[in-house]
């Protein structure tokens, strides 16, 4: 993240989340709900792309972006949906809640990341657990039949960012009501897990300066909204218990 002042209203000063202080439970879920949905600005899915090339600018190389699941550093020109190329892959998968790539979920770029075109392809829909083979072209992502295990360095990351898609979307403005479970295989059902997986991975794989400063670009530059979770990690166990 750039020097400078802090944003109004962002984690510095914490006053993004007046309404959430002292509350935990259903109660701090609703709450996330009401200032994260707050003067959200809905992007096109087309505008993705260029959002993308921001938010996940490669620190090392500004004409890069950094891959979710590989790690891998690529041009931010060399996306489409070729081989070898990055796309927009929807961490929450689509077809759990079967809400394809209308503005809104399917458009949020807090859970939307480049990720090689292969590689997306094989995490598919698949919910996350732990274990399976090792992916090709991404070395530390695992997967069988019906989930997906990323890379140590994303664990949290990929937690974090399913626990904001499930307070963000809860049924209103003709939204699906998403909810993580603990169960795998799910379906076109607006769930996934596995949630005890994805707690755990919040807890062993804190908030980086990476995902810091993309939850600031998001803020500062998109939607004008925050992923809680990244600003407050602790709130995963106060709402899940």
């Amino acid at each position: 993240m750039t020097g400078g002042a802090a944003p109004a209203g962002s984690a510095a000063d914490d006053a993004y989340y007046d309404d959430a202080k002292g509350k935990t439970g259903q109660e701090l879920k609703d709450a996330l709900h009401t200032i994260v949905s707050r003067d959200v600005k809905t992007l096109s899915y087309d505008e993705v792309w260029e959002a993308l090339k921001k938010t996940d600018e490669d620190p090392e190389n500004s004409a890069n972006v950094k891959l979710l699941y590989s790690g891998r550093s690529q041009s931010k020109d060399d996306n489409g949906g070729g081989d070898g190329q990055w796309n927009r892959e929807h961490t929450w998968a689509k077809s759990h809640g079967d809400f394809g790539t209308a503005p809104g979920p399917g458009t949020d770029v807090h859970h939307l990341r480049p990720t090689d075109v292969k590689v997306n392809s094989i995490r598919g829909s698949k919910d996350f657990d732990k274990g399976g083979e090792e992916v090709e072209g991404a070395p530390g992502n695992f997967t069988d039949g019906d989930s997906y295990e990323p890379r140590d360095e994303v664990k949290g990351d990929v937690a974090r960012m399913i626990l904001y898609m499930a307070v963000r979307y809860d049924g209103e403005e003709s939204f699906p009501d998403l909810e993580p479970n603990d169960k795998v295989d799910n379906g076109s059902a607006p769930h996934m897990g596995r949630l005890s997986v994805l707690k755990e991975w919040n807890e062993k794989d804190p908030p980086d300066a990476f995902e810091k400063n993309r939850n600031e670009v998001i803020f500062d530059s998109y939607q004008h909204n925050r992923n809680p979770f990244i600003d407050h990690p602790e709130w995963v166990a106060e709402i899940w218990k």
